[in-house]
């Protein structure tokens, strides 16, 4: 990552973030195999290694790897069930907001929490063992939280795509 390039390809919003095609191509490998060693990546990218890891550091420094995980599939630990959930809250006071953030932060069925526009105020993406488990999280959780107005539930039947990589080209 160069501090201030002649001909960068991308500047972020952060003006003191801006990344070159040789970053992308870093951040795609590592998107791919976290577990990629320097040399790795190196020879894929036509750098040495010092390089390389200088990038990959300044990278983690400024926030644009934001970590290194591990992904799961959920059939395969026993989680079947995907649900979609629309909330709308009663009341759009910035403490409401909070007060409903802080309870989802605690929810382990919620793995993604979205604030939207439209009729509804969030999108949560929900993951459980089964319609058992969902109905007693959307009865005795989440519709007990403090200013909950109306959840939809939408039942994932099926995966088309899924992926948490950006891909830059």
């Amino acid at each position: 990552m160069k501090k201030i390039p002649p001909k960068a390809k991308f500047t972020t919003r952060d003006p003191g973030i801006i990344l070159d095609e040789k970053d992308f191509a870093i951040l795609n490998l590592l998107q791919q195999n976290a577990k990629m060693t320097v040399r790795e990546i190196s020879g894929a990218v036509h750098l040495s290694p010092t390089p390389v890891h200088e990038r990959i550091k300044q990278m983690e420094e400024t926030g644009v790897i934001k970590r290194y995980v591990t992904l799961v599939e959920p059939v395969k630990v026993g989680k079947n069930l995907r649900v979609i959930c629309h909330v709308s809250l009663k009341e759009h006071s910035k403490k409401a907001g909070l007060n409903f953030i802080k309870a989802i932060q605690m929810m382990n069925e919620v793995i993604e929490c979205y604030s939207i526009s439209g009729e509804f105020d969030f999108l949560l993406k929900v993951i459980v063992r089964d319609m058992e488990t969902y109905y007693d999280f959307h009865v005795n959780k989440l519709s007990q939280v403090e200013n909950v107005g109306h959840v939809q539930s939408t039942f994932i039947m099926g995966i088309i795509k899924e992926t948490h990589q950006l891909i830059f080209t």
